[in-house]
């Protein structure tokens, strides 16, 4: 857990946007670098998680902290749109590197002792140290950023990043259990990938349920800044109402495992997706401090929906291609941040952030019907 704390520890991402903003970064010039970060991701995600199944998860996730490191270097001293560019592709590569290998250096931790019926559970766990470490950097961070300066938050950040690549050296790599004896060679993995997801259409409904939400969810991690600039909140509240955000999210990590005993998935996933519907399009056209309430609910509900859906991937995924078929989900949520991506940002150039918002209420929408319709005989 201490690798996934420091990993977190960036008091840079409270004020992340406006920094954009001071350097000279427009909404759709951000939008522009978020495509960047999502086409990296789309070509990348799927050839990274075959060489973590290959070669090793840990090997990756050390990749991943020192690439975020050095992106926090270049971003300290950007002042071109093409610096935040170069800075924006580390990440990518970052994020490719570490998205699948994680999730399966914990899936088959727990597969190790016999325990991975409780993944939900630990995944939540780590979810909450997740928050726990971004809360307390939020509220540093937005009081560093009023009393020293914007900069400075992101030179502690690559100060915790480089505590991170320290620690993540220190990581065990468990022992693979498969089904199959036999090695799969990496022209078959994206082939065999790609006939699991054909031949489980309920998975690929509850995946394509968390890509759709956890894409409208980055709009909100990565405008809420912006947003509350436009309702004049000073910056010296930045960190506090971040730090409400991610503890919203943290109930909903914690009882995810409990819920999915209780309730059937199609259930948990309708609500879940009828409430980010709702609350975007009241962001929307409201326009005023009643929206923050409707962010609050959407962050809440936002809780259950990882553990649940990656839970019930991952229950159904041989271990030698865990990691690559995680990468997959990682791929699909980022080609629906490129297409969302666009959409935002051309309704954001016309009616600011309150119409990106409002994009982003009519995807939820649309999926909302139509995961109503799929799901009548495809989710277990």
């Amino acid at each position: 857990m201490s690798f996934v704390f420091f990993y977190n520890l960036i008091p840079a991402y409270v004020i992340e946007r406006l920094f954009w903003e001071q350097r000279g970064m427009s909404i759709q010039m951000v939008v522009y670098t978020e495509i960047i970060f999502a086409i990296t991701v789309v070509l990348l995600e799927v050839p990274t998680g075959i060489i973590a199944d290959k070669w090793g998860r840990k090997k990756m996730v050390v990749l991943s902290a020192l690439l975020e490191c050095c992106m926090f270097l270049i971003l300290v001293f950007a002042t071109e749109f093409w610096h935040f560019a170069i800075a924006i592709f580390l990440a990518g590569i970052a994020r490719t590197s570490s998205s699948g290998s994680e999730n399966a250096l914990l899936y088959d931790s727990l597969l190790q002792d016999n325990k991975e019926q409780q993944f939900e559970k630990y995944l939540g766990r780590l979810n909450v140290c997740d928050y726990s470490s971004a809360i307390i950097a939020a509220i540093c961070g937005s009081f560093f950023a009023s009393k020293y300066g914007f900069e400075m938050n992101y030179w502690i950040s690559v100060s915790s990043m480089l505590v991170s690549s320290c620690i993540s050296l220190m990581l065990i790599e468990p022992a693979i259990k498969s089904k199959s004896d036999e090695s799969i060679e990496i022209s078959v993995y994206i082939k065999a990938s790609i006939n699991f997801f054909r031949k489980n259409q309920g998975v690929c409904l509850v995946v394509l349920s968390g890509m759709i939400t956890g894409a409208a969810l980055s709009f909100i991690d990565e405008f809420w800044q912006l947003y509350l600039n436009r309702l004049e909140i000073p910056v010296l509240y930045f960190g506090l109402y971040s730090a409400v955000i991610m503890v919203l999210r943290l109930p909903g990590n914690i009882i995810a495992y409990v819920m999915k005993r209780r309730f059937r998935y199609k259930t948990i996933l309708t609500w879940v997706i009828a409430v980010f519907t709702v609350g975007f399009l009241y962001v929307s056209v409201t326009q005023d401090y009643t929206g923050l309430g409707a962010i609050f609910l959407i962050c809440l509900f936002s809780g259950i929906i990882e553990p649940i859906s990656t839970g019930y991937l991952h229950h159904r995924t041989d271990s030698n291609m865990r990691a690559t078929i995680d990468s997959f989900q990682s791929l699909g949520l980022n080609a629906v941040l490129i297409i969302t991506g666009l959409g935002f940002g051309y309704f954001s150039s016309k009616y600011d952030i309150f119409g990106g918002f409002g994009f982003v209420a009519f995807i939820c929408g649309v999926f909302f019907v139509y995961f109503l319709i799929a799901s009548k005989e495809t989710i277990e």
